[in-house]
């Protein structure tokens, strides 16, 4: 699963790299403890851009992509308010299409999640030891999404998900979930700007994409924040 991130890219550097143009209203970076419900960015492509009563099917064209802040938090359309069920920070690609509340989403809605890095848990007794996981090629790290626009009685709320497949490689001996990373390559495809057939990029990456190691157990807090999170612990004295 992926269940806290650290984001640390500025705006202009995210719209340069995706080709995309800033929305307002972006959360501020960085952050080193990204939680659930939190606001992040993510990047649409322009045919189906948040906000908007996007239908099924509906093309791209030659619309620019944009930056868009989403509530970390999926909110099915029957929910009546953001708390009347589960919280649904990550979607299962094994079972996403089927899903009703994720089904319409995987076919139209779909949205890139760019972060620095994200944490998971090793559980060792009773503990619970942190790690960080990064591109070992030190560009940002890109996760496959989804996103839904929700009505309230506060005013429509734009909430995403992001798709976990099951783990391989370097991350498996830590946790059996790992989110759906995608390349560069990917992004025009998942967006639905290169036809169809992004069911196939919902798979682990190769071995050797991720460099994972030891954080300290600060971030175990929700309310912990500074670069100091992301910094590996020192090799213990033998």
């Amino acid at each position: 699963m992926c269940g806290r991130f650290a984001f640390t890219l500025p705006d202009q550097a995210m719209a340069q790299l995706f080709a995309a143009t800033p929305g307002n209203d972006l959360p501020s970076a960085p952050d080193f403890n990204v939680c659930p419900t939190a606001q992040i960015v993510t990047v649409v492509g322009g045919g189906t851009g948040a906000g908007e009563a996007a239908e099924e099917g509906q093309s791209v064209g030659e619309a620019p992509r944009r930056l868009v802040a989403m509530r970390w938090g999926f909110v099915p359309h029957w929910y009546k308010t953001p708390g009347d069920g589960p919280l649904l920070i990550n979607a299962r690609a094994e079972t996403i299409a089927e899903k009703p509340a994720f089904r319409a989403a995987c076919r139209a809605r779909r949205c890139l999640i760019p972060v620095t890095g994200f944490y998971e848990w090793e559980r060792h007794d009773r503990l619970r030891l942190p790690w960080f996981a990064q591109r070992s090629d030190d560009t940002p790290l890109v996760m496959a999404g989804i996103w839904q626009d929700w009505e309230g009685p506060e005013g429509p709320m734009t909430t995403c998900a992001i798709v976990t497949t099951q783990a391989e490689g370097e991350i498996a001996a830590i946790h059996h979930r790992m989110p759906v990373i995608l390349d560069p390559r990917d992004w025009p495809l998942w967006l639905g700007e290169a036809g169809h057939g992004a069911a196939r990029l919902m798979r682990p990456a190769p071995g050797g994409t991720l460099r994972l190691y030891r954080v300290d157990r600060a971030v175990n807090s929700n309310r912990a924040a500074g670069p100091e999170l992301i910094e590996p612990l020192e090799p213990e004295a033998p």
